[in-house]
Parts: C-alpha cells; structure tokens; sequence
C-alpha cells in the first residue's frame, strides 16, 4: 500500500471562520495520495491585517507548528501571504513549512519577468512590498496596488473579482506588470476568473496567482523531495 502524505494547512488566526474557506481554495491542487488537516492557532488575533497582528500570531503559530511536527505531518502550508511565523517554526521543526509570498512571488517568474502584488488594505503595502527586498526581487517587483477590503470580506462574489481585475489591468497597463500576486490567501476562486478577464481586455495571456495553490504545490513538492528547512540558515532552537 502507498503511504499517503500527510499535509498540515495551518491558519494562523485564532477563529475557524476561514477553514472552509481554506480547504475549498486548496483542493483543486491536492494529489489523490495526500491527507489535509485544517489547524487553527488559539490565541492571537483572528485577522492578520498589519505587522501588529503578524507579530502577535507568530509565536502561536511556532507552538503550533511544533506540535504538528509532533503528531507525524509530513509538512505545513501556512495560509498567510506575509508568512506569519514561518521564519521562526523553521529553527524548531524539521518537517517543511512555507507561507505565500515567495511560493507566489517565484511562480510569477517562472512564466514572467515583472510582478505586481494586489494587496488588501493599505496597511499591509509596506509589509508587502518590503518581501520583494528580502528576497532580492525588487528589479522584477512592478508594482502593489490595493483592494481596499479587509479579511473578513473577502468572498467570491461579483464585485471582489471587478474590483481585482480593475486593478490588475492597471498593473499591466500603467505599471508594466506580466503577472499578477494576489497578496491575501483569502482570495479564493478569484485568480483563474480574473486571468480570464485580462486575457479579453487585452488580447493576451497573463498569469494571476493564487497562493494557496502556489503555496500547497511547492509544499508537496518539497516533502516528495525530501526538502527541510537548512541548518546552515536556521539554528535548531528545538531544545529550548
């Protein structure tokens, strides 16, 4: 019998509003031979809408990635596009755990060579746009532009996917962009309409991604590869 891989989606707001949600947005990218368990932190903030609530979530996320280690998952996807905690649950864990925005950001530049980033709210710009610094993307980063709606909501409804698009075509248009991030995993069953509608608008073929498909992608991969987080980047603070 093959053994089936065992996936963690671990969201890290303290509320289970969102793991509907989240499952829906992930399933078309799960392999028949992987099991999904949805785990939500349980203390912290249930939105995660600026560096406050990023700082405040990280530290439960941490724990809780530790515990999932701990129960035999083969590695987490972690639904925050600013990787809440991510960083840190690599010195204690030795399973892969990746959050959204280089999964997305290195998905749009292998089919492009400038990105925009759509954001949610104007307090996460700054935080957003300063990924693309971190990772040495700031020559192909064309620009980030905002939703102007907050977490709570984001559903898939007519006006969301306009609002998306309007924004996305003034990317291509304005900002030079050739493909499109969607900066919030609780943009759900939006990429795929809006790349529809950029292809009408322009006559051409232009990449939207969601992260949650970018991110739980990559981080089968990794698993299947064998891939944990180095020791040469992050210190093993399991002990502590």
């Amino acid at each position: 019998m093959t053994h089936k891989l065992r996936i963690c989606v671990l969201v890290p707001v303290a509320t289970t509003q969102y793991n509907e949600m989240i499952l829906r947005s992930v399933a078309p990218v799960i392999p028949a031979d992987v099991e999904v368990e949805v785990r939500n932190i349980t203390e912290g903030q249930p939105s995660i809408q600026n560096r406050t609530d990023w700082l405040e979530n990280g530290m439960p996320v941490v724990r809780l990635a530790r515990q999932i280690e701990q129960d035999g998952f083969d590695g987490i996807w972690l639904t925050d596009f600013d990787m809440c905690g991510v960083e840190a649950a690599r010195e204690v864990i030795d399973i892969p755990i990746i959050g959204g925005f280089p999964t997305s950001a290195f998905s749009a530049l292998a089919v492009s060579q400038r990105f925009s980033i759509l954001t949610i709210l104007p307090s996460t710009v700054a935080m957003q746009r300063e990924h693309t610094h971190t990772y040495g993307l700031h020559d192909a980063f064309a620009s980030i532009r905002v939703v102007d709606c907050p977490v709570a909501k984001l559903e898939d409804d007519d006006d969301l996917v306009r609002r998306t698009f309007e924004l996305a075509l003034a990317c291509v248009r304005e900002d030079g962009a050739q493909s499109i991030l969607l900066g919030c995993t609780g943009f759900v069953d939006v990429a795929s309409r809006v790349s529809r509608m950029l292809t009408e608008a322009l006559g051409a073929y232009v990449p939207v991604i969601d992260p949650n498909h970018a991110g739980f992608g990559l981080l089968v991969s990794l698993v299947r590869m064998g891939i944990r987080p180095s020791r040469l980047t992050y210190a093993n603070a399991a002990g502590r």
